[in-house]
């Protein structure tokens, strides 16, 4: 976040770090209504200022420009909570972390290949090389997070690291979102990238030990959205099943959706060049173009997940925000 906003950060590392060893055990049947459960505390982190990065949208799908602090109503479950900080990006830089998917289906047909030139359409419409200040950073995740390029303003290393990414076998792809989102998030006070993390998939989780529930509710928590690029191949329309039809309908609806829109984020489904470009150049125009909301945290000092509601006074409008945070006694399991 940037500006006075990003310097009321959320969470503490250590907080961020025991929410991301939370067993999915342990959360159990996830309303989704609220993301994740909050079991017995074990630490405390205080929260004052509560940061929410919005993309507004008119009803042709157009931003919405020009917006003021008044434009916008922010909810507490019922109670209105107060803007007390509001900044408006036009052209904010983006910071994003490319997430592959690694597991053996991505073998599959072109699944991998389309999987990169889709990044590589991601890296066309952000501003890298020549003193420009977008930055991305890949990483893949079969068992464990693969770090195969730190974060870089050089897209010559970016083609370079996507290279590296080959299919390796069973994937936790939600405990690999989760910490990836970690990642983006630790950033210095007063930056003013806009930060995401962008995951390549064929929507195969076969592993994780997080529910979707789970990490949405992290990744909301820090305020990082969490977009969704759906590997949909030639391979895909021609095999049937529920994966299939679901590609040849549209968007597939289901666990990847909900957790990508309760980051503030959005799920695409690429199935040609054309796709893949069009998901690239919208998904970095809603990192550019951002309202920027600071709230006064809940006085109730109720601890754990609060629920937030984002909306604008113009109902033509509709309004993308995270869905909460968390707050007082939060707890979570260490290694």
């Amino acid at each position: 976040m940037s500006g006075g906003v990003n310097g009321c950060r959320l969470l503490t590392s250590a907080a961020v770090t025991a929410l991301l060893t939370l067993q999915a055990g342990a959360a159990g049947a996830q309303d989704p209504q609220a993301p994740a459960q909050q079991p017995r505390a074990t630490f405390k982190s205080a929260v004052d200022v509560v940061s929410i990065a919005a993309v507004v949208r008119d009803k042709h799908g157009r931003f919405a420009r020009d917006l003021k602090q008044d434009d916008f109503l922010v909810l507490e479950g019922p109670e209105t909570r107060p803007i007390v900080e509001f900044q408006a990006a036009q052209d904010a830089p983006v910071r994003v972390a490319l997430l592959f998917d690694v597991s053996g289906s991505m073998r599959l047909g072109t699944r991998l290949e389309e999987a990169r030139q889709s990044a590589r359409h991601v890296l066309g419409a952000l501003r890298m090389n020549g003193g420009a200040t977008d930055e991305a950073a890949v990483f893949s995740f079969d068992m464990n997070l693969q770090s195969l390029q730190p974060f870089t303003t050089d897209a010559g290393a970016i083609e370079t690291a996507l290279s590296r990414v080959e299919p390796y076998g069973q994937t936790s792809l939600y405990d690999a979102i989760a910490q990836t989102a970690r990642r983006v998030a630790d950033t210095t006070p007063g930056d003013r990238h806009r930060r995401a993390v962008i995951v390549f998939t064929d929507g195969v989780d076969t592993s994780s030990e997080m529910t979707p529930a789970q990490v949405s509710s992290i990744a909301s928590d820090i305020d990082v959205p969490v977009y969704v690029i759906t590997i949909a191949s030639a391979l895909d329309e021609n095999e049937g099943g529920e994966q299939a039809t679901q590609y040849r309908h549209g968007a597939p609806e289901g666990k990847l959706r909900t957790l990508a829109r309760w980051t503030g984020g959005e799920l695409f489904v690429v199935s040609a060049p054309a796709h893949q470009s069009v998901a690239a150049r919208q998904l970095v125009d809603e990192l550019r173009h951002q309202y920027v909301l600071g709230v006064s945290a809940s006085a109730a000092s109720r601890d754990g997940w609060h629920p937030l509601t984002v909306r604008v006074r113009n109902r033509d409008l509709t309004v993308r925000a995270r869905s909460g945070y968390t707050a007082g006694i939060r707890s979570g399991s260490s290694n």
